[in-house]
């Protein structure tokens, strides 16, 4: 499950990196010497920003350190409800971002970046009420069966990730720009955040296609039991290839 908690404590950090690193005023009376300062005794850099990207919408706070590299940390969120239907059964699922992140920028050359980074928080995940209708035919691992009228198939589904992931991203545009104070910038990149871990409980009654009033308690079952280990074992399998999963973004930001 989604806990709240973590995100919340991530949160906490980011905004508080925010406040720490935010400039602040200058003094109503400045030191007259300070005019023969170099412009590098200035402010650190600092700029916040909104963002949309492959893990929802987010924002996200940075500082400039120097003419070639920028730290940054933000936050992302969105939900996706819809309902799908695989092997007859119907799963009203929902995609559910949650994140924290960090990243490292690095300017090779002009706006061109490549940014080392971590997933903190990864509370991404797709949560799904499965359900199949009485009378009407389902399978399970290839077997069918059919659910009982008096007691419909009926359960829950779910694709967790691991709760970190290391990432690298690369794209152009400054989220800390140092010549004005408005930002766009682009990106993509991966997020190795291993292999997705699929979750399948199902209750209710399935019934024989042929003998259709020899029905089976599925959350008993022996035999149902190893098939619905079988279509979980399946679907891992299935959900091998997106263990490196795409990042891209586009933001907007502003420097104070």
């Amino acid at each position: 499950m989604f806990n709240s908690r973590r995100y919340t404590f991530a949160a906490f950090l980011v905004l508080a990196l925010a406040a720490v690193l935010l400039p602040r005023p200058a003094n109503a009376e400045p030191d007259p010497s300070s005019k023969h300062k170099k412009s590098g005794g200035g402010p650190i850099p600092f700029a916040v920003g909104v963002k949309v990207s492959s893990l929802g919408l987010g924002v996200e706070a940075g500082i400039g350190l120097g003419s070639r590299l920028n730290i940054r940390a933000g936050l992302n969120g969105m939900n996706y409800t819809h309902r799908i239907a695989s092997n007859g059964i119907q799963y009203d699922a929902t995609l559910r971002f949650r994140s924290a992140e960090a990243l490292v920028d690095i300017f090779l050359f002009k706006s061109f970046h490549v940014s080392p980074g971590l997933l903190l928080y990864n509370g991404n995940k797709i949560t799904a009420n499965a359900f199949v209708p009485g009378g009407s035919t389902f399978t399970l691992n290839g077997v069918p069966l059919v659910s009982d009228p008096a007691n419909p198939v009926n359960g829950t589904g779910a694709i967790l990730l691991n709760k970190a992931a290391p990432m690298i991203r690369w794209g152009f545009g400054n989220m800390v720009p140092r010549k004005s104070h408005f930002s766009f910038h682009i990106e993509g990149g991966i997020i190795f955040q291993g292999t997705p871990k699929a979750q399948l409980a199902l209750n209710g009654s399935a019934c024989d296609p042929i003998v259709v009033l020899l029905c089976y308690n599925v959350a008993t079952d022996p035999t149902i039991q190893s098939q619905v280990q079988a279509q979980q074992t399946k679907i891992n399998n299935d959900l091998k290839i997106i263990k490196f999963y795409p990042a891209f973004s586009m933001g907007l930001s502003y420097r104070f």
